[in-house]
């Protein structure tokens, strides 16, 4: 008996130094995500919504973190009850954690999943602004989040990757968040705007993004962020499979991004720069879920397949008439949903697990186990989603007012504008002056 417990307790996991310093890179590389995203949707939309784009994103950090620390992180991750959501009142404040106690089963402080975790609930409800823009008043907004992430958020991580979850028990395989986030924010995008409705002038007046270079900017960022979020995911680097995760995250977005591109020039005649970031990111919301199953040659795989998808469905919203208005369906839920069906059909049973795709020998049952993950969390965040957006549209309104549309929601909404135009010309020259006097500044298209 003496024996067995020192053999038990030499292979209890030790708190890795390592580990932990990559894990918390990881959490910043993350955290970085969210101010990307708002550079990358904040460029997609008009002037006079640029900022209110780019608060919506980044009031999430505000928001979500406060949650995780009081209750979220507890529901997601804690004890598990029925399979559907978790508790443990030592994570309620965080205050019932010691510094160096270590989540269970890893060599890395609980503090350090609790903020690498915290990150992906900042982002989550970030993803299904985009599909909102123009519209949403920033107050209902930041309600719609805090709700959002209680009701569907929590609950979804706590099945998907939490001990007990009914996902995580079934088998579905999610590295890093294909369903968890990426379908769940975007089937959220699709319930609310059915609630919500079409922007005024949809399918008729252009709306086509003010700054393609913010749009570029933000999608290097998120890319850059991504390694974060995809390697980090293993918790570690002990065995090299975030190694592989990493090498799979660059493949299939180089891949996602030729495919959406190729796909734009067969269909359209251009490369344009806006399908080389949408691609870029198509390419990383695919491989989230399935670059832990696959080996590299499956990664070009996942991320062509998915990039084409991607490319044709965000034109649907004009073939069906919802409003996604920068694209969060098309990209996220199509993304998302390729990325873990994909998994059933290329994991090669020799990476993260031994479970194996059809390609590789092991039958449909992956790919029946991936259909029940994605599905169930489709129509969950779906059905909730547009409830809330429902009970906040009859109660404190979920829009705002068509003239406040029209002429901007910056201004109303945060009393400010993104760009100073007042010094872009018309000014008096001077009496001796040997220089021309500017010529007058044009009217700016908002």
């Amino acid at each position: 008996m003496a024996s067995a417990i020192t053999t038990l307790a030499a292979d209890a996991p030790t708190l890795s130094a390592a580990n932990t310093g990559f894990m918390l890179i990881c959490s910043a590389l993350v955290m970085l995500m969210t101010p990307g995203l708002a550079f990358f949707y904040g460029g997609m939309v008009r002037v006079k919504s640029s900022l209110n784009m780019l608060m919506m994103s980044f009031i999430s950090l505000g928001i979500v973190t406060i949650l995780w620390v009081l209750y979220g992180f507890s529901l997601a991750f804690g004890t598990d009850s029925g399979s559907l959501i978790g508790w443990n009142s030592d994570y309620v404040g965080l205050s019932g954690i010691g510094i160096t106690e270590l989540w269970d089963g890893y060599t890395i402080p609980v503090y350090v999943f609790a903020v690498f975790q915290l990150m992906f609930a900042v982002i989550t409800p970030a993803l299904i602004s985009g599909a909102l823009a123009d519209r949403v008043k920033f107050s209902a907004w930041a309600l719609f989040t805090a709700l959002w992430v209680t009701v569907v958020y929590f609950p979804v991580a706590h099945w998907v990757w939490g001990a007990g979850g009914w996902l995580f028990e079934l088998g579905v395989i999610d590295f890093a968040g294909g369903t968890a986030v990426h379908i769940n924010a975007g089937a959220a995008a699709l319930g609310v705007i059915l609630v919500i409705g079409k922007r005024v002038g949809f399918k008729k007046d252009p709306m086509r993004p003010h700054s393609l270079p913010l749009v570029m900017l933000g999608a290097g960022l998120l890319w850059f962020g991504w390694f974060g979020f995809n390697a980090g995911s293993w918790l570690g680097n002990d065995d090299g499979v975030g190694a592989v995760m990493f090498v799979n995250t660059q493949v299939a977005t180089a891949a996602a991004m030729l495919a959406w591109l190729a796909y734009e020039k067969l269909r359209h005649g251009s490369f344009t720069t806006l399908g080389a970031a949408s691609g870029a990111v198509a390419g990383l919301v695919a491989i989230t879920p399935s670059g832990g199953a696959v080996s590299p040659l499956g990664a070009i795989a996942v991320g062509a397949i998915s990039g084409v998808l991607c490319a044709m469905a965000v034109g649907l919203k004009y073939k069906f008439g919802y409003d996604d208005s920068l694209d969060v369906i098309g990209v996220h839920l199509v993304g998302g949903v390729a990325g873990s069906l994909l998994v059933g059909l290329f994991a090669t049973g020799g990476v993260q697990s031994d479970v194996a795709g059809l390609f590789y020998g092991g039958g449909l049952e992956q790919l029946g186990k991936q259909a029940i993950g994605v599905f169930a969390v489709l129509a969950y965040s779906l059905v909730v989603s547009a409830v809330l957006a429902l009970l906040l549209d009859k109660t404190i309104g979920m829009r705002v007012t068509e003239d406040v549309e029209v002429s901007g929601i910056d201004q109303v909404e945060h009393a400010e504008t993104a760009y100073d135009f007042s010094g872009a010309g018309g000014g008096v020259a001077p009496r001796n002056s040997a220089a021309p006097a500017p010529a007058a500044s044009k009217k700016v298209d908002a």
